[in-house]
């Protein structure tokens, strides 16, 4: 048998819609036949949180309020002779809770770039709900992003400083140093191994030096300065008072090393990954088609949601996990929480390896350098955001619960 060559041929036939806007003409796709079904499955991932956000709404409220409650009630009605041979459990550590972790500075710097990632994030997607911001033209989104970080510098280094000048910090220039570079220098030491390797390939995604020196000078020009400005504005015009509810002991207590398995900090760790990841799984599948797969991604409406209700599920289990460990008498929580919290950035990032090895059908060098480390840059995004998010609702828990005993 020859091979015989055949020559495929098409024509086009271009109408004009003189009642379409050019604003408006990707509103095409939402009329296509895929959307439906896609849509569908879209409104159960929302379904799907949004019941898994009632149901630890529900248990949180019934199991913490009345084991609380009879905490509360025990410790109210037994007088201080009795208090001191009854005392167990979290109330027994009043005096070590706020005892202020290792390595404040690394600390408020992450909580401080958390905050600024997630007040970053929702000006994003209310300028893409607005349409503000093109979400179809290629590079927009990443490029609103890096804007909207280097406005919000003045959020995360005043929140980080005025942190770390409660924890009666005193280098608080350092402080406001290490937020400045937190996140910015692990996404520029990404940034240039997956573009050198573009450059070797001779690959079109390799940026230009143009774009480089405009990054660059955003960085220097506005981050830097508006991080300073934040750093300036904590020292002189925040509150520098931590309002414990409890005072410190000069000895920290004796945590106990005898815990049951299920109670270990890897469970714990586990826990607090895997519930927030399943409430967001199905809408991570469309995005990542979206990122990777070049798919237009429109439903930027039911993306603010599941973002609303990841950081809601995040807190709720974190302020679990925080009881339980309190009631261990483990006064170390302050790392334990955010790390616990920021979990579901580790299990976004497994996930990448299977949508890669299973989903994606792309393959070599260039492409795993791009996939796997951008990835990895917003798993950190993630774990900065979600550890902030988990912390701040954890510290509001212990303020309350500790104003709430009596305590020599």
């Amino acid at each position: 048998h020859k091979p015989t060559t055949v020559q495929f041929s098409y024509s086009v036939e271009w109408f004009e819609d003189h009642t379409l806007q050019w604003k408006d003409r990707m509103t095409r796709y939402a009329d296509s036949r895929f959307l439906p079904s896609s849509f569908e499955i879209h409104w159960l991932s929302i379904i799907n949180s949004f019941v898994l956000v009632l149901l630890l709404t529900a248990f949180l409220t019934i199991i913490l309020m009345r084991v609380l409650k009879n905490d509360f009630s025990r410790y109210m009605e037994l007088d201080d002779e009795t208090l001191e041979e009854e005392e167990s459990g979290w109330k027994l550590i009043h005096g070590d809770v706020f005892r202020f972790p290792e390595f404040p500075v690394l600390f408020c710097a992450s909580v401080g770039t958390g905050v600024q990632l997630i007040v970053a994030t929702f000006f994003l997607l209310g300028l893409a709900l607005t349409n503000l911001i093109s979400t179809t033209r290629r590079g927009s989104i990443l490029a609103g992003m890096v804007v909207l970080y280097c406005l919000t510098c003045t959020v995360g280094s005043y929140v980080s400083t005025r942190l770390y000048l409660q924890m009666n910090g005193k280098a608080w220039v350092r402080c406001v140093l290490v937020t400045a570079g937190l996140f910015p220098v692990p996404v520029a030491t990404v940034f240039m191994w997956v573009n050198t390797v573009a450059l070797v390939h001779g690959s079109t995604s390799a940026l230009p030096f143009s774009t480089i020196f405009t990054v660059a000078a955003l960085y220097s020009l506005l981050a830097c300065p508006l991080t300073v400005l934040g750093g300036i504005l904590a020292k002189n015009y925040a509150s520098h008072d931590f309002n414990a509810p409890t005072r410190t002991t000069k000895v920290a207590r004796e945590i106990p090393t005898e815990v049951p398995w299920y109670r270990s900090r890897f469970v714990q760790m586990l826990i607090s990954g895997f519930l927030p990841f399943s409430a967001i799984y199905i809408e991570l599948h469309y995005i990542f088609a979206s990122m990777w797969g070049h798919q237009i991604y429109t439903l930027f409406g039911i993306l603010l949601f599941a973002f609303v209700l990841l950081i809601i599920v995040t807190s709720f289990i974190s302020v679990a996990l925080l009881y339980f460990q309190l009631a261990r008498e483990d006064h170390r929580w302050w790392w334990s929480t955010f790390i616990n919290a920021g979990m579901t950035g580790l299990f976004i990032y497994a996930y990448s390896f299977f949508y890669y090895f299973h989903r994606s059908g792309m393959s070599g060098v260039l492409q795993g350098s791009f996939y796997f480390g951008y990835m990895a840059i917003i798993s950190f995004a993630f774990f900065l955001m979600l550890g902030s998010a988990g912390f701040h609702f954890s510290l509001v828990f212990v303020k309350h619960i500790y104003s709430r005993v009596k305590c020599d």
